[in-house]
């Protein structure tokens, strides 16, 4: 899942999603620069065709609570999606903890939900991965004898390369890139699909993206069981909610109203909206500021990526 050039590509998805101009609510006029469209990033952990009709029921309701109709936008890497939302072509979206401080730092966003799993938690964990059957073990994989294969996450991923980084390879001052015979980085749902087919001796994943695979389509579910877990990481914060701080401050507050209120209404359109969220494995969006974040940027500055120092 990391690539890093992927400038190129980002810009003609970003041009495509570009939609600013006058617009007006409820007869009064909208500042300026207000759009006409939002457009909603989603994070690249897995592949657009997975993930865009698990959103598009939450996308649409969205559109009608807030008057303004709201489009995904996915990219093969977090990069894309940061940038996205640092040039104005995305308004909002939902971002793994690590990009959305990027997108705090870079693109002008502020969190302002966060979510939480199907167990009502607000945390999940990172995962290595290997074949099941394989006999490979944590001791075995970190022998450093570069004679495996080990698939990473995007550097920009939290649970993909930040919390492995972080809890199993810097305490241990080992350097994947020395210690494995190939280093591959792809997105989670590669990863796993490589390990069990035996493509990859061991790789990266978290603990949603197992559980999507679990009870998600035939070939996920077979893979899910042609592999097991050697680590699990501490917990570490869910996934947040961000949008750009210069967007109208009305539409920001029922953008908000909109994610904090959604499956708690009652009756059927309650039960409707929660089912909405379970197929996103989620509960509820809870508030939450940039503060929610202190312990990724906490983490991040001590784990600087490879070459940076630190």
């Amino acid at each position: 899942m990391i690539r890093r050039a992927i400038l190129a590509a980002g810009a003609v998805a970003l041009a495509a999603l570009a939609g600013c101009g006058p617009a007006t609510q409820q007869g009064a006029a909208a500042p300026p620069n207000a759009p006409k469209t939002l457009a909603f990033s989603i994070l690249s952990a897995e592949d657009q065709a997975s993930y865009e009709p698990l959103w598009r029921p939450l996308l649409d309701d969205l559109s009608k609570a807030v008057g303004l109709p709201v489009k995904p936008f996915f990219s093969s890497n977090y990069t894309a999606l940061v940038q996205a939302m640092r040039f104005n072509q995305v308004q909002m979206g939902w971002f793994s903890t690590l990009p959305a401080l990027e997108a705090i730092d870079r693109a002008d966003a502020t969190v302002f939900a966060r979510t939480a799993d199907l167990d009502g938690k607000e945390t999940y964990t990172s995962v290595v991965i290997v074949k099941k059957g394989s006999g490979l073990t944590l001791d075995k994989i970190l022998k450093c004898d570069r004679s495996l294969s080990f698939g990473i996450g995007d550097p920009h991923s939290t649970s993909g390369t930040l919390a492995p980084t972080a809890f199993l390879f810097r305490p241990r001052k080992i350097d994947p890139n020395t210690c494995f015979k190939v280093v591959r980085s792809a997105t989670h749902a590669a990863n796993l699909f490589s390990v069990a087919n035996g493509v990859l001796d061991a790789s990266t994943n978290n603990s949603v993206g197992l559980d999507f695979a679990l009870k998600g389509a035939p070939e996920a579910k077979r893979a899910y069981d042609n592999i097991q877990v050697v680590w699990t990481s501490p917990p570490i914060p869910e996934s947040a909610l961000v949008y750009r701080k210069d967007l109208d401050p009305v539409l920001r507050d029922k953008i908000r109203a909109f994610f904090l209120s959604y499956g708690k209404a009652p009756g059927a359109e309650g039960r409707r909206q929660r089912e909405v969220m379970a197929k996103l494995h989620y509960t509820s969006f809870n508030p939450a500021d940039d503060g929610y974040l202190k312990p990724i940027r906490d983490l991040s500055a001590a784990n600087p990526p490879a070459g940076t120092g630190g």
